[in-house]
């Protein structure tokens, strides 16, 4: 890791710049992620939070959907995408889109002859049960768009241009690793198709940060230990 200046007040009243080292966390080590921001948080138990969030780009409501910080909406979307990818991996596309949307007619058919039923019993004149849904505006503006566009031409030209580096081999290491991970690719693809990866990534993505939390000391440790073994073995 490089060297950051920090501020260290001696005293009450006296500041001075220092130079210290931070060592990077064990959860840094293996996903390659270097900290250089000025706000980075040293405490062990906000190191996962803080890495996502500010180091992979990961927007703060996605963050703390994963985290489980609203256990009941983080239940409801882990069930409702991991039903939709089961789905798919046992039906067809057209058939799992068929039925997500006939369930979500037979909802709101029978909740609107419901309503109408009460009140006409009720003689109450109460209108479209979805009314407010019905008259919100649900267009998209042409800014929107505009900064979607702008956001996914970035990425474009950032794939393309990496795309073409290590297809060209403008760096023999590089094209290289990207070789061997294509060849430990051949035998995950062999295994599992791509449903099944994205039904264990999704598995993952939302057990994996509840089990940190409550298992951060000993992951850290353990993850600790491995990073000293490959630093041990580099350095031979």
């Amino acid at each position: 890791m490089g060297w950051h200046a920090c501020v260290e007040c001696c005293g009450s009243h006296t500041g001075q710049v220092c130079q210290q080292q931070r060592s990077p966390t064990p959860l840094h080590f293996l996903l390659h992620v270097g900290t250089t921001h000025a706000d980075t948080i040293h405490s062990p138990s906000l190191r996962l939070t803080k890495t996502w969030r500010s180091e992979l780009k990961i927007s703060p409501p996605v963050s703390q959907l994963i985290q489980w910080k609203e256990p009941k909406k983080t239940a409801a979307v882990f069930g409702l995408s991991l039903l939709v990818l089961v789905s798919v991996a046992t039906l067809s596309v057209i058939s799992v889109v068929s039925y997500l949307l006939l369930t979500c007619l037979c909802v709101t058919i029978t909740f609107r002859v419901y309503k109408s039923v009460i009140q006409a019993v009720q003689k109450s004149d109460e209108g479209h049960p979805f009314r407010s849904l019905l008259e919100r505006d649900i267009s998209v503006s042409s800014e929107s768009v505009r900064l979607l566009a702008d956001r996914a031409l970035v990425h474009l030209n950032l794939f393309s241009s990496q795309t073409r580096r290590l297809l060209l081999v403008e760096d023999l290491v590089d094209s290289l690793k990207l070789a061997a991970v294509m060849w430990m690719m051949t035998y995950i693809g062999s295994v599992f198709n791509g449903v099944t990866i994205l039904i264990l990534a999704d598995i993952i993505l939302f057990s994996a940060p509840l089990i940190y939390q409550k298992k951060k000391t000993q992951i850290d440790r353990y993850i600790e230990l491995v990073r000293s073994k490959v630093e041990e073995s580099l350095h031979k």
